[in-house]
């Protein structure tokens, strides 16, 4: 029995080194992927050192002059500040407006396309859909600015419309800026997560649709009892991606760079959130320490919101990232 067991043991390790061997090439992309994450992503977590420490550039992180330990001052200090409450209600409600309001338009947008039977037009939905994806948010910001402007198109097409006798500050106005996050960010990302939910469908069987047909189930049947279904656990990951970065913004993950470069004086109230917070206090202010503490305390929350949001998950649908 022994015996056998070595050679089945040798046999799937012979198997495996066959296949690793004929996968050569898509090995080394994997490999270059693992090198990336671990130069860029694990060893600066040496860095999050500085957040318990006083540090300072002269003094260094480690070593004979080392900074001096602090332990949670700095975690303490945030909490105590005046500006956390406005922080996190920032952070949060436009993170969960932007989940909302853009988590369903890629599904919805997928099962479309994917309904469409004329390939040429097909092709063009998902081109003209996933482009903005690859615009630059300094170039999106750049392009607003010049038509939100009060002599812009869109103001002269409210006035126009009659929606306003006059121009509106939609810039710096506190109240527009949620609507302009929120739509820009659709506009941008939705092409991308919907090439995900692409993916999912076509790897349906087509011999579920058959049958339905057969059974006399129309599209919207279809839609409903196969294709929502088989790519509900496609939908599970997303959303528990997106939930473990509800701080960061959501499914777009998009907040500094829409909050830093539409932020103003104007509608500073409720642009500014906890990443434009830590640039700020870390680099103009250069209080490395402290902004290391509150980068450490969004992260945290990400991973507590990952891990729980998928324990949900697969308690009550069975399906999870891990």
């Amino acid at each position: 029995m022994e015996l056998e067991q070595r050679k089945q043991r040798a046999g799937r390790m012979s198997l495996g080194l066959r296949t690793f061997q004929k996968q050569g090439m898509l090995q080394l992309f994997v490999l270059a992927g693992v090198i990336y994450i671990f130069i860029f992503h694990y060893i600066p977590m040496f860095g999050l050192i500085i957040g318990f420490k006083d540090y300072k550039i002269t003094t260094g992180i480690g070593g004979m002059f080392t900074s001096n330990w602090v332990g949670l001052k700095y975690f303490k200090e945030f909490f105590g500040d005046y500006k956390f409450g406005e922080l996190m209600r920032n952070t949060l409600v436009l993170s969960i407006l932007k989940l909302i309001c853009s988590f369903p338009i890629p599904i919805l947008l997928a099962i479309f396309i994917n309904e469409v039977r004329n390939r040429p037009l097909k092709k063009f939905i998902q081109t003209v859909s996933y482009l903005p994806y690859f615009i630059s948010w300094v170039i999106v910001s750049g392009m607003l600015k010049i038509m939100a402007d009060s002599s812009g198109i869109i103001n002269q097409a409210i006035v126009a419309l009659g929606i306003s006798p006059k121009p509106l500050e939609l810039l710096t106005s506190p109240k527009y800026f949620y609507p302009i996050a929120i739509l820009t960010a659709i506009w941008k990302d939705t092409g991308w997560w919907t090439i995900i939910f692409l993916a999912a469908i076509t790897g349906i069987d087509p011999t579920l649709y058959e049958a339905a047909e057969i059974d006399g189930a129309g599209r919207v049947r279809k839609m409903l009892d196969i294709t929502l279904p088989s790519i509900a656990p496609t939908i599970t990951v997303v959303l528990i991606m997106a939930l473990g970065n509800l701080l960061g913004g959501g499914l777009s993950g998009s907040n500094f760079e829409q909050c830093y470069l539409l932020g103003n004086a104007g509608n500073i109230e409720v642009s500014d959130i906890i990443q434009t917070y830590v640039m700020r206090i870390g680099l103009s202010n250069a209080r490395y320490s402290y902004a290391t503490a509150v980068g450490m305390f969004q992260s945290v929350i990400s991973v507590i919101l990952v891990y729980t949001s998928n324990l949900i998950s697969k308690k009550v649908s069975g399906n999870g990232l891990f």
